[in-house]
């Protein structure tokens, strides 16, 4: 559904709604309650909510993966799940972000998360998504940042061969094996990009 397609009488917190929480023909998990809310405070046009909702999805599946096959990779799942959910949030401020290149988002949403009391180790995830080259990058934002790639079934090898060498410190294996496995569930999650992509494109950029 365009912009344009929606009937006067549909609203923006309906719009919102369904980007957030409502059912949809690809199934998405729904974001959690208080990141809807706090979507909603900041302004969040539905596109955006859409985004990250699809994010969101897509790192659930890749924290549940590693959990499961991986249990001895150690990170914070829940701040992985938060950052997917909000990595994005400083494009409220920066609409033309949304549909255009630029990172000024990136600190904004930090500035922002802040704002409305969220840790300075959640908040990192809206400035660091972008930035998984930096030394003092962690697993967790290894994993956001290649959730924000894959969900649209972008590859990108250097991002992947950094949590590749961190899933084979933690195991012992060799790096050709984690890389294997890896691209296995990256290429699982990217076949379903097209309705993802189609879910984001069905919400207006302006709220």
């Amino acid at each position: 559904m365009r912009h344009d397609q929606y009937p006067g009488e549909v609203t923006i917190d309906a719009a919102m709604s369904r980007a957030t929480r409502g059912t949809v023909d690809s199934p998405l998990l729904p974001l959690p309650e208080h990141i809807a809310e706090l979507l909603s405070d900041v302004g969040s046009p539905p596109r955006l909510a859409a985004h990250l909702r699809a994010v969101h999805d897509v790192a659930h599946q890749l924290v549940d993966w590693a959990e499961k096959h991986r249990p001895t990779l150690t990170f914070d799942r829940e701040a992985v799940l938060f950052g997917a959910a909000t990595h994005d949030i400083g494009k409220a401020v920066h609409l033309g972000e949304l549909s255009g290149p630029g990172s000024a988002h990136e600190e904004a949403g930090r500035a922002l998360l802040l704002g409305h009391g969220v840790s300075p180790e959640h908040a990192r995830f809206a400035a660091t998504h972008a930035s998984w080259t930096q030394p003092d990058v962690g697993v967790e934002d290894l994993l956001v940042s290649l959730a924000d790639k894959i969900w649209k079934n972008k590859r990108v090898p250097d991002l992947e061969d950094l949590l590749v060498a961190r899933l084979s410190e933690a195991t012992g294996r060799a790096t050709w094996e984690e890389f294997i496995e890896l691209d296995e569930i990256l290429s699982h999650i990217g076949d379903r990009a097209d309705e993802r992509l189609a879910f984001q494109a069905s919400f207006p950029i302006h709220s």
